[in-house]
């Protein structure tokens, strides 16, 4: 039986596993899903020990970055991004990444964007910041990063981000795992009193469907999406890059 599966860390909640699952069985295609919980990315090449009929491969939070240098190949665009969620595994062993949540979030934001939407801050600076800022320039939408710390390219911390700053920023993405069930009365420190009716919500996080991040800026008037559709648009474009139909 060939085996795909999710690589990440303490993901026994993940959206992968029964989703795979489920389209297998409709399809009565001979492969299985399961997760791969790395305590540490290093763990990943013992994958690969003995006989393991693996052909590919999701990456998720916090290692779409740091799986890249036990790769073969990059794709133009996950090049390009700097971080994989998408790996095929083929005949000779070779494993090549790609990034199919620039796709997945381009998809799912399309319903909801205004020509108002041109300025765009993203919380967080990981790897799944890096899909959406590919996509904000591919839109041409400007945007800048909200971290904890400051470094090079983030223009505000939580700390210095002031409700008018934030009332110039139309669309805001929530790129962290913050808020993430069991951690539901979590949500990113911004100064919420700046969101408005002309903005529009973005969470990644779909567990809770509604994160206390969304149910305020909902309470605000703000237009909110949650990451479930991105999730299932990445989840189909990865499935056809392992072109496992027969």
């Amino acid at each position: 039986m060939n085996r795909l599966g999710l690589i990440g860390k303490d993901i026994s909640y993940s959206f992968s596993r029964g989703y795979f699952a489920t389209k297998f069985e409709k399809q009565n295609l001979p492969f299985t899903y399961e997760n791969f919980d790395l305590q540490h990315i290093s763990e990943f090449k013992k994958l690969f020990t003995k006989p393991h009929n693996i052909v590919g491969f999701n990456v998720t939070i916090p290692y779409k970055e740091a799986i890249i240098p036990y790769l073969d190949s990059l794709s133009k665009k996950a090049k390009k991004i700097g971080a994989v969620n998408t790996i095929t595994v083929d005949k000779k062993g070779k494993l090549k990444g790609y990034n199919t949540d620039c796709y997945g979030f381009k998809k799912s934001i399309k319903p909801y964007l205004k020509p108002y939407h041109k300025k765009a801050l993203i919380l967080g600076t990981g790897g799944a910041s890096k899909a959406i800022a590919y996509t904000l320039k591919e839109l041409d939408i400007t945007f800048d990063y909200v971290s904890r710390t400051k470094k090079t390219g983030v223009k505000f911390t939580y700390e210095t981000l002031t409700s008018e700053i934030l009332q110039k920023y139309t669309f805001v993405i929530n790129s962290t795992p913050i808020g993430t069930h069991p951690n539901v009365e979590d949500c990113p420190k911004i100064p919420y009193e700046g969101i408005t009716d002309k903005h529009f919500l973005f969470d990644l996080v779909y567990n809770p469907s509604e994160t206390k991040f969304l149910t305020i800026g909902k309470s605000k008037g703000a237009a909110i999406c949650n990451g479930q559709k991105m999730l299932e648009y990445q989840a189909e474009k990865a499935w056809r890059i392992w072109d496992l139909t027969p």
